[in-house]
């Protein structure tokens, strides 16, 4: 269910059976995004796949915490932060420093996190979203700052061999680049918090900061969750949902989070400020512990990293990277070339796919709504079929315009095409390679096919005669005889006119 502005009306409270209460979620998020770079946040060991790399293989003193190492800020990741907060539309700080955040956690051994505090890198952004009532909403970012990841933690249940369970570390993730983007409390759905998270990815993807890969764990959400009386303004009690790793998740946790907190208010109870985990597979929330408040992290700047002084010029230089962004694309994608709402949006969300069709169409130099048919159509059922992205797509950009091409000309026929892209994508030849090789030139003289036409008419008696009693569906019939006849490559047009003009001729 989606839980739109005007709220979500509440049961009855329990002894009043003609009470009922109004409510309207608020939701704020925390998005959790590693940065792209080759090397770590504060030293020079590589960022590894940490699914697939053995593990505590790309550590060092510094990203292990060990004592007397000394951090070194990572420009790239800065550079990369200045672009996410430019996209946001947020003003990058000219001065901008780290603190330490202070917590004991095994995936944490110096006992800190170097994060921002009061000085992130960038505040006071935006990104306007459309929930799915069609309404568009103005989320604020409040801020977005840098820091680092911390070790990944194995729990594993004990066994006949160690006896008790145990956890294991992993520092392959400590002191990865990561990014914290903080939004406002603006978002009153679940739809809207779901296209919130949705954009933030396809901007990070965009711009090439981050792969959104969730699955890998390098894209991590967390929601700020709370309801009050609808037409009210003070904010409720709030709670956080911790490390959503997949939009699913994040959708089935906050609607589960937003019905529990109506409960407890309508049934005379009271919200506690918590942060809360999220269980998968019983589908409830459930408390991790009491929710900590800054001072409770004993926040207090970093003694061994000076503080950071951005000035005008290398904002300027950072700004002059950024791509075209994903609403400006589709904006120009359906008012500049025409293209049809749901190939703009399919096109959209994925920049390869997007880069790929501009290319085809440039090589096309026609209208180009008819290559964005065969990019989101065809192409895309074939990649999803095979399970590859587009950039492993055999079939280049400028041959798919051929095809299309080939298809305008009438040498081949629509059938014809998507047989001879689907031969491109296994082998990478060339449409017009493939239509002379496989002898698909398309039949259009009328003289011939007007004989194919009377014969099929003339060995079908019985359905010529049904046909001028009143069944004229059996036109598409005699078409797919014809077409059988030439195997398929008699031209659709010129076959349904003849065979119309002969079985109307013999009434």
């Amino acid at each position: 269910m989606a839980y739109g502005t005007t709220g979500h009306r509440g049961r009855p409270v329990k002894g009043d059976a003609m009470n009922t209460t109004t409510y309207e979620p608020v939701i704020g998020m925390e998005i959790h995004a590693e940065l792209r770079t080759a090397s770590k946040m504060f030293c020079g060991c590589p960022v590894v796949d940490t699914t697939v790399a053995p593990p505590n293989t790309a550590i060092c003193p510094v990203c292990t915490g060990l004592p007397g190492a000394m951090p070194v800020v990572n420009q790239r990741a800065v550079e990369q932060a200045m672009m996410v907060g430019l996209a946001l539309g947020c003003t990058i700080n000219a001065h901008t420093s780290f603190s330490r955040k202070n917590y004991f956690y095994p995936d944490l051994p110096k006992g800190y996190q170097i994060s921002q505090y009061d000085e992130p890198i960038a505040v006071n952004g935006w990104l306007d979203v459309v929930d799915d009532a069609g309404r568009t909403i103005r989320v604020g970012i409040r801020r977005a700052h840098m820091e680092e990841d911390t070790a990944k933690l194995f729990h594993l249940p004990a066994t006949h061999v160690e006896g008790a369970a145990y956890t294991l570390i992993d520092f392959n993730r400590s002191s990865v680049p990561l990014l914290e983007i903080v939004s406002e409390p603006d978002m009153h759905s679940v739809s809207a918090a779901y296209v919130y998270a949705n954009k933030i990815r396809e901007i990070l993807r965009y711009l090439g900061v981050n792969s959104g890969d969730m699955e890998k764990g390098v894209l991590r959400f967390e929601a700020n969750v709370s309801v009050r009386p609808a037409g009210t303004t003070t904010l409720g009690t709030r709670t956080e949902i911790k490390n959503l790793n997949s939009f699913r998740t994040l959708v089935r946790a906050v609607e589960y989070e937003i019905d529990r907190q109506i409960r407890v208010l309508e049934a005379g109870g009271t919200i506690l400020q918590e942060t809360l985990g999220w269980d998968e597979l019983n589908g409830t929330t459930y408390s991790q512990r009491s929710k900590e408040h800054a001072h409770d992290y004993r926040y207090f700047p970093e003694p061994d990293l000076p503080p950071l002084a951005i000035d005008d010029a290398w904002i300027e230089e950072v700004r002059a990277t950024l791509p075209e962004l994903p609403d400006a694309k589709a904006s120009r994608f359906a008012e500049v070339l025409g293209l049809p709402e749901n190939d703009t949006r399919i096109l959209v969300g994925d920049r390869a796919l997007a880069d790929y069709f501009e290319a085809a169409t440039a090589a096309y130099a026609g209208l180009p709504a008819a290559i964005s048919k065969w990019v989101v159509g065809e192409l895309s059922y074939l990649m999803n079929r095979d399970g590859v992205t587009v950039d492993a797509v055999r079939v280049e950009p400028a041959a798919l315009a051929g095809l299309v091409k080939l298809l305008d000309k009438g040498v081949i026929n629509q059938n014809s095409a998507k047989d001879v892209l689907g031969t491109m994508f296994e082998t990478g030849k060339q449409p017009d390679e493939i239509v002379k090789e496989r002898g698909l030139v398309q039949i259009a003289d009328q003289d011939a096919l007007s004989l194919i036409a009377d014969q099929v008419l003339a060995e079908h008696p019985d359905e010529v005669q049904a046909y001028l009693e009143g069944k004229e569906t059996l036109l598409q019939w005699f078409m797919g005889q014809v077409m059988r006849a030439t195997r398929g490559r008699a031209q659709p047009q010129t076959v349904l006119q003849l065979l119309r003009e002969k079985l109307e001729g013999r009434r």
